[in-house]
């Protein structure tokens, strides 16, 4: 792909789509670590110094797709929710939210990647202006994840929902790490079926643990 010179505000929102879905494609098949500025620029057919022209860093690419992608996320985390019947306990209800959590994000593999690298690699090498734009978008995400949990489970109560909104943030990031383990832990795993437990599977455990969260979140 070849791009000309980008001249209307229209050519250069083009611009930038078309760089956020080759990064997207490229995190398909590596992970964060792996995804550099020269291949992307490569792939996307421009040259590095413009595409600093649509994104300050390779982190403010991937800031701007971690936007993209958690928006997508909310919207079927929030139609998941909606099925939850109110009349039924509030421990029934918590149930199908710790599960509707741990499937709806487990079926976003490129955005467990982002929120797992978001801390150590993605809020650096940006400035606070790309840092501010990322941070108030995740406020409104928050805002919107708190209103479609007190709409199914009104008992965690603002300030409950808020802390598992951020508790299941940081065990999502943890786990997807874990749950992608270096090719000689694999080896070690198929050679020793004992140590099968030690392996951690990302649903499953995401499940178990935003589970344990709302039990202690829970009034009793």
């Amino acid at each position: 792909m070849t791009f000309q010179r980008a001249r209307s505000p229209e050519q250069r929102a083009e611009r930038r789509r078309a760089i956020l879905a080759t990064a997207a494609e490229m995190l398909a098949e590596q992970p964060v670590a792996q995804l550099t500025l020269n291949e992307l620029s490569r792939r996307v057919g421009l040259a590095k110094s413009n595409v600093l022209n649509y994104f300050e860093s390779r982190e403010a690419v991937l800031l701007e797709l971690m936007n993209g992608e958690t928006a997508a996320w909310l919207a079927e985390f929030e139609a998941a929710l909606s099925h939850v019947d109110p009349s039924r306990p509030a421990a029934e209800r918590a149930e199908s939210l710790a599960r509707a959590v741990a499937e709806t994000l487990a079926a976003r593999p490129m955005l467990c990647e982002l929120i797992s690298a978001q801390a150590a690699v993605l809020e650096h090498n940006i400035s606070t202006d790309v840092a501010l734009n990322f941070k108030r978008a995740a406020i409104g995400h928050s805002h919107r994840l708190v209103a479609a949990i007190l709409a199914a489970v009104p008992e965690l109560g603002e300030q409950g929902a808020a802390d598992f909104v951020a508790s299941v943030a940081l065990l999502a990031g943890a786990l997807w790490t874990h749950s992608r383990p270096a090719p000689t832990m694999l080896a070690a795993y198929e050679a020793a079926p004992e140590l099968a437990a030690l392996r951690v599977e990302f649903a499953p455990a995401l499940r178990t643990a935003a589970d344990s969260l709302l039990f202690g979140l829970l009034p009793r």
